[in-house]
């Protein structure tokens, strides 16, 4: 939707957002995992995209950003098989001229038919009308990790959350012209808020995400101006637990530690 002949940046109604919120975190954690790179090279780990995962118990069912996972034994790959690579040329993805050479350095990661699922990621954002948002986010952020523990306890469930700082957005859905008005820091400050209270988990036995990441961006939706990382508090601080590297850090260190025999 264009706003003043300059297209919008962000659509609520679209997963392209989610969509290139996993490529990051796929990118990013394939740099850090060992194992991972040896399994992707094996042949032994793909990833899926939007897939829905059944629980085991609860017999519940959910759409899943992006999945790794054993491929399934006798299922057809898909005719055209996304990677890294292909989704960034699809997204127009920049990428600086020493991220190329690492993502062109890393082993091939495929789309595959989903098999055992490894590591299931549910992304989410909250860019305007934050309060009024709240509620759907936490239970979609809560349910996701209930339904990846009911398919599997070994599988590691990870949740991502980025909400906008910004005092105004350009909202594509908005009837009305002009920008909504945000009561900020209030509002991102409430968002940051419910989402750590999100239950985590530290064993296999209990429930929780097993790793979560918030991020905090200052975004107008205009069409001109840059999406710009806050730091600052709210945002989680460098050594806080859900800073991104700390998830980072923590999905490497489990998927190494509980997917290395495989």
């Amino acid at each position: 939707m264009p706003i003043k002949g300059n297209m919008l940046q962000y659509h609520g109604r679209s997963d392209r957002h989610g969509q290139l919120i996993c490529w990051g975190i796929l990118f990013d954690l394939m740099l850090n995992s060992d194992v991972l790179r040896s399994h992707v090279e094996a042949g032994k780990v793909v990833f899926g995209i939007n897939h829905t995962l059944r629980s085991f118990s609860p017999e519940k069912k959910k759409r899943l950003d992006l999945v790794l996972c054993r491929p399934k034994a006798g299922a057809p790959p898909p005719r055209k098989p996304r990677t890294l690579q292909t989704i960034a040329d699809k997204h127009g993805i920049e990428l600086s001229p020493e991220q190329q050479v690492l993502l062109d350095d890393l082993p091939l990661i495929q789309e595959g038919p989903v098999g055992n699922v490894l590591v299931a990621l549910e992304a989410k954002a909250c860019m305007t009308e934050h309060i009024k948002a709240l509620p759907r986010l936490y239970d979609e952020l809560n349910s996701s990790h209930q339904i990846v523990h009911g398919h599997s306890s070994q599988a590691l469930s990870i949740g991502f959350f980025m909400v906008n700082a910004a005092d105004e957005f350009y909202s594509p859905t908005n009837p009305n012209p002009g920008p909504n008005r945000h009561r900020q820091p209030h509002a991102m400050q409430r968002a940051v808020a419910q989402v750590t209270d999100l239950p985590r988990r530290s064993h296999h036995s209990s429930q929780g995400f097993d790793g979560l990441g918030i991020v905090v961006v200052d975004m107008n939706n205009d069409g001109t101006s840059t999406c710009k990382l806050v730091t600052a508090p709210p945002a989680p601080a460098d050594d806080d637990v859900l800073h991104y590297d700390s998830m980072l850090q923590r999905m490497a260190h489990e998927y190494d530690a509980r997917f290395s025999m495989i």
